[in-house]
């Protein structure tokens, strides 16, 4: 039995553009290359024809990828939850660690959606789950690599993520 993917609605759009991207586009392009380099004789030295196949069998894996990553999707839309001071899937956290004084934003979104640049991590990384059921004002002890850090909560919000 797969576990739960969950995803914002946008990480699912993005999914499912990309599916309908490779089954639509992609993948009859490359049929159509594959039927034409087949047509040209021998296929043992036929370069098109070998690339062709072997990028038919990736667009093949992706796809099936796609296809339970989508089935097994919970979407939970983060703009129509209630406002709390707890953190769950989808909330905007700003957090201060309490050693060297910095602040920084994260919001809590599915495995696919992942962007640390854009502060995207995921509900399963250490660091959301250090937070989850916390609230506004509560510590966290995070273990790190470089030891032990302290981080304070210090606001919580529910928004539409977008990026």
């Amino acid at each position: 039995m797969e576990t739960k993917n969950y995803i914002t609605p946008l990480g699912y759009q993005k999914i499912r553009e990309e599916l309908l991207h490779l089954l639509n586009i992609e993948r009859p392009d490359i049929v159509k290359i594959v039927h034409w380099a087949a047509s040209n004789g021998d296929r043992s030295e036929n370069g098109d024809y070998q690339y062709g196949k072997k990028r038919l069998r990736e667009i093949d894996r992706r796809i099936r990828f796609l296809n339970k990553r989508l089935e097994f999707a919970v979407v939970v839309d983060p703009a129509t939850r209630e406002s709390t001071d707890q953190i769950f899937f989808g909330a905007t956290v700003s957090y201060c660690n309490i050693e060297d004084g910095t602040e920084k934003i994260i919001k809590i979104v599915g495995v696919d959606e992942i962007n640390i640049e854009q502060g995207l991590i995921s509900w399963i990384s250490p660091i959301a789950k250090a937070m989850i059921k916390k609230k506004i004002g509560d510590e966290v002890v995070l273990n790190t690599p470089d030891g032990q850090q302290t981080l304070e909560i210090l606001d919580v919000m529910y928004e539409e993520i977008s990026y």
